[in-house]
């Protein structure tokens, strides 16, 4: 069984190392894409690593005192090993496709496959290689210790108005958020993608929570005029409950809605469809948000 808390066990001796100034710059170019914290530097965090210098390690001195850290840290023997792994992917990365010593490592140490798994997909995340982290990350063996950070560097990094990468990982996860910022993000990716399903996630809150991702989605239909058209059917044309209904009217009306030029057409197009005639005062609502600020 390989002995970890040995350096040269883990590290080569020989060869190219990956922190050089080149791989170095590199690795704080990625970091300052993502506000100034990589997942490596989460785990590490984990691990009671709190040093914001430990990783990259600049030079054998700097490697050394990483590997002391690891060692010395509260985690488990398989997280030590995780993050050891981790760093011979670097290694790997720098010597080419032959190089397997995060492979040896893990083989040597009996590392359990969901470790590398995950490992892998964090890897690939900090080097915003999306795609390939997703084919690791949406394993189903991993737990979602890092589901909503994983979700907001995906939002946060679509590209245009596709958001394919996050709702796949939530999909396929299936994650309990802890934080809001991860259930805004994702409700505000779903609402850009479809209306409908939008409108079923926030059915799966409590009420007040509801009517606040509810009012989010019909702000995204008329912040997006180019797209109120389909949007706006689509928005229109919901089977509401009756409580929707109400929250729909008044947000249009009354609420932040009616600062928006589209909030009448969206009206005209629901009471097309309901089949019922808008209120008066609603009218007169709609009116004031779209033509009474400018005379």
């Amino acid at each position: 069984m390989l002995d970890f808390t040995q350096l040269q066990a883990v590290f080569p001796v020989d060869g190219p190392k990956p922190y050089d100034q080149a791989g170095t710059k590199a690795i704080e170019t990625f970091r300052k894409k993502f506000d100034g914290i990589l997942f490596i530097d989460r785990v590490l965090r984990a691990l009671g690593i709190t040093d914001a210098k430990a990783y990259p390690p600049k030079n054998e001195s700097s490697l050394r005192t990483l590997h002391h850290q690891i060692c010395n840290s509260k985690g488990s023997p398989h997280h030590k090993l995780s993050v050891f792994f981790y760093l011979l992917l670097d290694y790997d990365d720098q010597r080419g496709a032959r190089s397997q010593l995060a492979e040896s490592l893990a083989e040597d140490s009996a590392l359990p496959q969901k470790y590398q798994i995950l490992m892998r997909g964090l890897w690939h995340m900090d080097r915003q290689e999306f795609k390939f982290a997703l084919e690791h990350l949406a394993h189903p063996s991993l737990p979602t210790e890092f589901a909503d950070e994983i979700i907001v560097v995906l939002v946060r990094h679509a590209v245009g108005d596709d958001y394919s990468l996050p709702l796949a990982y939530y999909h396929t996860a299936q994650p309990v958020f802890k934080t809001s910022e991860a259930l805004e993000l994702l409700f505000a990716a779903l609402a850009r993608t479809s209306v409908t399903e939008a409108l079923y996630f926030s059915r799966t809150y409590p009420e007040t929570a509801r009517q606040v991702l509810f009012e989010r989605l019909v702000a995204s239909v008329l912040d997006y005029s180019e797209k109120v058209g389909p949007r706006g059917k689509e928005l229109a044309s919901l089977p509401l409950t009756g409580q929707e209904e109400k929250w729909l009217q008044e947000f249009l009306s009354v609420g932040e809605g009616k600062k928006s030029k589209n909030a009448r057409l969206v009206a005209q197009m629901r009471q097309i469809v309901t089949g019922k005639n808008v209120s008066s005062a609603a009218l007169a609502g709609f009116a004031y948000g779209a033509h009474g600020r400018g005379r």
